[in-house]
């Protein structure tokens, strides 16, 4: 008999989305070498607050100069715009790194006259501030605009709705008055127009229940191509509008509560009723949608609510 042909063996795919192995960026011996005049001013801002300089390099992918020091921990400040301290976060971090003895993941730190700023190292640095600490080991690096990536960067204690959205507003009011391009050039910083919306609501109203928004909000707010400080403007119009319609979804949620209708669902039921944004395939204008949804809202009728319309209510707001 003849020998049987084997088949050739098949290459592997690629992964989408995937770069080939070993293909971009530098090598390790690329990374390391004298840093140029510029980046020393950055070293020298290290050296002039008392901190002391490990070692300096190139980022093995963007070969971006950076470095890793140790820094006086009275000299290093949360960048203001940030999230609220989680006392709870701040604990169990402390606890924990006190337990271990160890110090492991350095927060990013930039420049910022004779301090440094930390865009997403809050808890870490309250956590080692509690233990008592001298020093605090971080990742310095030259460029102030990093301190406007924290969402991309956060490596903690994950950021609810309400977290989120106060901090993109928050970076959104400090870029404002200097920054030029338009509002969705700034995608990367703030992710998505939801958060700088509600953000606002949050601002007026602590206890806000923006989940139950959020989906009218990801289907009709987009991107403005406005400079910030006249996006802020019509950012701050829509914002009013969501307050309206939560006034008005707070008055119907109390009439039906009034009425024994218990549920943790209820405001979420309530936008459902007036939100008609989930049976439409082509999405109006912000202004319109909400036009809509307001009158709903306005015409709701409470006496036509039955309670197994609330039980078949599915599953929870957005986390809170």
């Amino acid at each position: 008999m003849p020998p049987k042909k084997t088949a050739a063996p098949r290459k592997p795919r690629a992964k989408k989305g995937r770069a080939e192995a070993k293909s971009k960026g530098l090598s390790p011996a690329e990374c390391v070498g004298e840093a140029p005049a510029e980046f020393r001013k950055t070293l020298d801002a290290v050296t002039a607050a008392g901190g002391a300089v490990v070692a300096s390099y190139r980022e093995p992918l963007g070969g971006s100069w950076a470095a890793i020091a140790l820094l006086p921990i009275d000299r290093v400040e949360p960048t203001p715009f940030q999230r609220d301290l989680s006392d709870t976060h701040a604990k169990r971090l402390s606890d924990t790194i006190g337990k271990l003895g160890r110090y492991l993941d350095p927060i990013i730190a930039v420049p910022s006259g004779d301090r440094f700023w930390t865009p997403n190292g809050r808890h870490r640095l309250e956590a080692m501030t509690r233990l008592g600490a001298k020093a605090v080991t971080a990742l310095v690096l030259p460029d102030p605009e990093i301190q406007y990536k924290i969402l991309a960067l956060n490596v903690e204690k994950a950021h609810n709705l309400r977290e989120k959205s106060l901090e993109v507003i928050r970076m959104y009011r400090a870029m404002a008055p200097a920054d030029g391009a338009p509002e969705s050039a700034r995608a990367l910083e703030f992710e998505e127009p939801a958060f700088a919306t509600l953000g606002i609501v949050y601002e007026k109203n602590g206890r806000f229940g923006g989940g139950a928004y959020k989906p009218i909000l990801s289907r009709v707010d987009g991107w403005l191509e406005q400079p910030l400080k006249e996006a802020l403007k019509a950012r701050e119009g829509r914002a009013e509008k969501i307050e309206k319609l939560d006034a008005r979804v707070t008055e119907i949620v109390k009439a039906l509560q009034a009425k024994g209708f218990k549920s943790p669902y209820l405001r979420s039921f309530v936008v459902a009723r007036v939100n008609p944004l989930r049976f439409m395939k082509e999405m109006p204008p912000f202004d319109a949608a909400l036009d809509d949804i307001l009158k709903r809202a306005a015409g709701f009728k409470i006496e036509n609510v039955k309670q197994d319309d609330i039980a078949a209510t599915g599953g929870p707001p957005a986390e809170e």
